[in-house]
């Protein structure tokens, strides 16, 4: 027997406010008191209302747009990232809009609503109840934060833990023996992955990173600059060797070494990570993991156009690095 489509005018009546009410608490329009629109969002979730922003039926059509779901566009991570996308985007005949937010709730109408045939998302905002509707709508998406998989949804991600495990690795080779790391965001799939695989492997070597030594980044090279000044403020011992979680980073805390009287690599090494353009044209260029935005970008849009065509289920890609060893490193006998 087939199911009866919900339709907004379902979720008005069980929610006991009109249809206009329904319309604003689903696209986000903050007109409503948040108990109101809490409950409402509550009913449609329950009731597995899909919204139907173009006021038809989509769900048999395409609109041959993907969309990209991201809470920021600054830095080149998302300049090259979107590029790449996009430009896969015009050899398969679609077109790539970008959705900037932190509201879950705009966010699932933009994509439950049939505006786009299917999404790549790099945002902490689509959360577990999230994922587990678009998994019941069977929404073809692909996540860039997170290892998900399913008949519609697929991630393509770095792996950062063995990032992390590279780093380590490299250094202590260099014969280092005292850390810090230079923190991204706290909720970044990267970043924790990242200090996570750089952490368990000095602690395999009998070398514990200390909490002291973890640092504010931000993947932001002011942000970096500020705390690692703090830091050599704060009077603590200097650690051999410092691990930012991206190059950015990496670039601030080298600023704020020199601009101490520390020598770099001479007094104390510094690693980035993702390999972007201006690693190698700073002096000392620095040394880094090599990742691929362009890559990731590429695949993600491989992947998505192949599950809303049918053509494969979902699946986990993960993308190695690699050390590209630079100015900013080298042996420890060389250091003073």
């Amino acid at each position: 027997m087939k199911t009866q489509k919900i339709t907004i005018k379902d979720v008005a009546r069980e929610a006991g406010v009109s249809i206009s009410t329904v319309s604003n608490a689903l696209n986000g329009i903050d007109v409503l008191r948040p108990e109101t629109k809490q409950h409402i969002l509550e009913v449609a979730e329950r009731l597995h209302y899909v919204p139907d922003l173009n006021g038809r039926n989509l769900k048999s059509q395409y609109t041959n747009v993907i969309g990209l779901f991201v809470t920021s566009v600054r830095g080149e991570y998302y300049n090259i990232l979107a590029d790449a996308i996009y430009q896969r985007c015009k050899e398969y005949g679609y077109e790539l809009n970008i959705f900037i937010s932190e509201k879950s709730e705009t966010m699932m109408a933009n994509i439950l609503g049939r505006r786009i045939d299917g999404a790549v998302i790099s945002n902490r905002s689509i959360a577990e109840r999230e994922v587990e509707l678009l998994m019941k709508t069977q929404t073809p998406v692909i996540f860039l934060d997170r290892e998900l998989e399913g008949e519609k949804i697929a991630s393509v991600v770095f792996d950062s833990y063995h990032e992390g495990e590279l780093v380590a690795e490299y250094l202590t080779n260099l014969g280092h023996h005292t850390f810090a790391y230079i923190y991204g965001p706290g909720d970044n799939y990267d970043n924790i992955q990242r200090l996570k695989g750089f952490r368990e492997a000095l602690c395999r070597k009998g070398i514990i990173l200390e909490e002291d030594y973890i640092i504010r980044g931000e993947f932001d090279k002011d942000a970096a600059y500020h705390s690692m000044k703090q830091f050599v403020d704060s009077g603590r011992p200097m650690p051999e060797a410092v691990f930012a979680a991206n190059d950015v980073s990496a670039i601030g805390t080298i600023e704020a070494l020199q601009d101490v009287g520390i020598h770099i690599p001479e007094q104390v090494n510094v690693v980035g990570c993702d390999d972007i353009e201006i690693a190698h044209l700073v002096k000392p260029s620095i040394t880094t993991v090599r990742t691929s935005f362009e890559k990731q970008g590429t695949l993600a849009a491989d992947h998505l156009i192949s599950l809303i065509r049918g053509e494969e289920k979902g699946s986990i890609d993960v993308l190695q690095g690699r050390i590209i060893p630079r100015e900013s490193t080298c042996q420890r006998c060389c250091t003073k």
